[in-house]
């Protein structure tokens, strides 16, 4: 890696670490970066705006007609506020081979990466095209992506295969679960709590009803599909937040409670909503707050194997986290997850960073798709 391009990598980093795009906040500074950034190299573009005007994802292309490789990272972040971060989260910060920054794994350092790419295709013979795409809101639950997915088509085409680049230490990932997020609504009868045997306690009915998701959970633990690729190899129940009530002396009469089903990709969503739906019963009403497939790509698939030598490795694995790999590989684009940095070790984490050493073999994996492009006929199979 010539240390020039090293330096223009972490230069983009630099800007982007300084975007402070915490789901919360609007991206639009980033991507209008971004957009001038790839505006310059000659990049045809198309910004989606979310329904608010806060946020918007982009789809960008260079190169000549034709199915092309598809690279796909998100823009949103994680907070970092009451982590206990020892250096601002928002400025990039280089000390003995680390990157520290908010978003340096988790994955900025993949979308620096993806944009130094931009720059090296625009000045290459292309014979395939580089397809990119950049979303909004992945860390609260893939909402951009679920909102961007249904126009990819008519705006880039079917790319031959794509690579979202979450942080897998440059493994060429082949499998996550999927995950459906619900909000449950009990509902009782207010009065005084000395009238509690007469009248239906909220809490009590969010209880039961959690009890009865247990039971569910231990259902697909011992009757479930199973994937030995996951450390646990079925489909998991977890409430995550329960809340009602407002005084000690008082009979709630509603109560809140948010729960997600992390599933195999054998797991049909749509059964699993209706075994749900039959435990809620007639004092729970339910409401699906996210949703978004899981990944299955087979060890033996093409795109594995493509992914594999361009990231110079034998190495593939599932990972426990969600990624946008499901949306793409449900609209007929094979795809796998492969990018620098440690989800495990860094994610989410105060003091978050990326090595260079994991930057330099990403960059050579992104010099081996320019390759790729660039090759009499573009053939990638």
């Amino acid at each position: 890696m010539r240390a020039d391009e090293l330096a223009e990598t972490l230069a983009i980093l630099d800007r982007l670490i300084g975007f402070n795009t915490v789901s919360a906040n609007s991206n639009l500074a980033l991507i209008d970066f971004v957009e001038s950034h790839l505006r310059d190299r000659g990049f045809v573009l198309h910004r989606m705006p979310d329904s608010t005007g806060r946020k918007a994802g982009l789809y960008a292309r260079i190169g000549p007609s034709g199915d092309g490789l598809l690279l796909s990272a998100h823009s949103d972040v994680v907070p970092a506020e009451d982590q206990g971060w020892s250096r601002d989260p928002f400025q990039l910060t280089r000390e003995r081979g680390r990157l520290y920054g908010r978003g340096t794994t988790d994955m900025k350092g993949f979308l620096a990466s993806m944009l130094a790419l931009a720059d090296r295709a625009s000045k290459a013979d292309l014979k395939e095209p580089l397809k990119l795409s950049i979303s909004y809101d992945e860390e609260v639950g893939c909402l951009g992506m679920a909102n961007m997915i249904g126009a990819l088509p008519d705006i880039l085409g079917t790319p031959r295969a794509a690579i979202v680049g979450e942080p897998t230490e440059m493994a060429v990932a082949i499998g996550h679960k999927g995950k459906i997020g619900l909000k449950a609504v009990a509902h009782g009868e207010a009065g005084h709590s000395s009238l509690a045997p007469r009248l239906e306690n909220a809490l009590h009915v969010a209880a039961d009803f959690m009890g009865r998701l247990r039971g569910l959970q231990s259902w697909y633990a011992e009757n479930g599909a199973r994937d030995s690729g996951y450390d646990i190899p079925h489909a998991t129940v977890h409430v995550g937040k329960l809340a009602g009530g407002t005084a000690l002396n008082i009979i709630p009469d509603r109560a809140e409670m948010l729960f997600e089903v992390r599933h195999l990709a054998d797991d049909d969503p749509e059964v699993i909503l209706g075994k749900i739906n039959a435990l809620a019963g007639e004092k729970v009403d339910l409401e699906t707050t996210v949703a978004y497939p899981g990944l299955q790509t087979a060890p033996a698939a093409w795109v594995t194997k493509l992914a594999c030598s361009l990231a110079a490795t034998n190495t593939t694995t599932k990972v426990a986290f969600g990624t946008e790999a499901g949306f793409f590989d449900g609209s007929g684009i094979p795809t796998v997850v492969c990018g620098p940095g440690s989800m495990e070790g860094q994610g989410h984490k105060p003091d978050e960073f990326v090595t260079v050493d994991q930057m330099v073999a990403c960059h050579a994996m992104m010099n081996r798709i320019l390759m790729t492009l660039t090759k009499s006929g573009g053939s990638m199979a």
